[in-house]
């Protein structure tokens, strides 16, 4: 397991195959990494479905109002919805969508991001200053591997718990 060097930005996802680690960058993007703390430690993401997970590129996740798979699931709605939070504006910087690294799902528009991100199974540098990147795999990126791909998935994989790992 990676060494955690800053509990309070860092996420421990609990997956069937095993925990993934992800270090937060708040100093790239802070509304982001505040975002996702404040819906990990709501509990908002336990039992979120990869709705969109493609071969060579990404799992995404994160829709919080139809993507749990213990609450009224529709696995047609996964994907088209976010949080009660207000959208995001975008943090675009200069770090790349390398493997393993945290980008902000969204619309066309570009301040859209809301709970919803993908990790990047490959380098996918296309995106780079179009999606927010705010974290990165330190731990685990076998587990990110084997989820189930599809879009979406027949029958998608979930993100079982996610907790703040000053608060696990």
């Amino acid at each position: 397991m990676a060494e955690i060097k800053d509990p309070e930005n860092t996420i421990v996802m609990e997956l069937k195959t095993g925990t993934v680690m992800i270090e937060l960058l708040p100093d790239v993007a802070p509304k982001h990494c505040e975002r996702m703390k404040e819906l990990a430690r709501a509990g908002a993401y336990d039992n979120v479905v990869f709705h969109r997970v493609i071969e060579g590129f990404m799992a995404q996740t994160g829709d919080v109002a139809n993507g749990n798979a213990e609450k009224d699931f529709n696995l047609r709605r996964a994907g088209t919805g976010s949080s009660d939070l207000p959208d995001l504006p975008a943090e675009f910087s200069g770090v790349p969508h390398d493997r393993g690294t945290l980008g902000a799902a969204r619309s066309q528009s570009p301040n859209s991001a809301n709970s919803q991100f993908f990790i990047n199974f490959g380098d996918n540098h296309f995106l780079n200053r179009q999606y927010t990147v705010y974290g990165r795999v330190i731990a685990g990126m076998e587990h990110v591997d084997k989820i189930v791909r599809g879009e979406p998935p027949a029958e998608p994989d979930r993100m079982i718990s996610v907790k703040v790992a000053a608060d696990a």
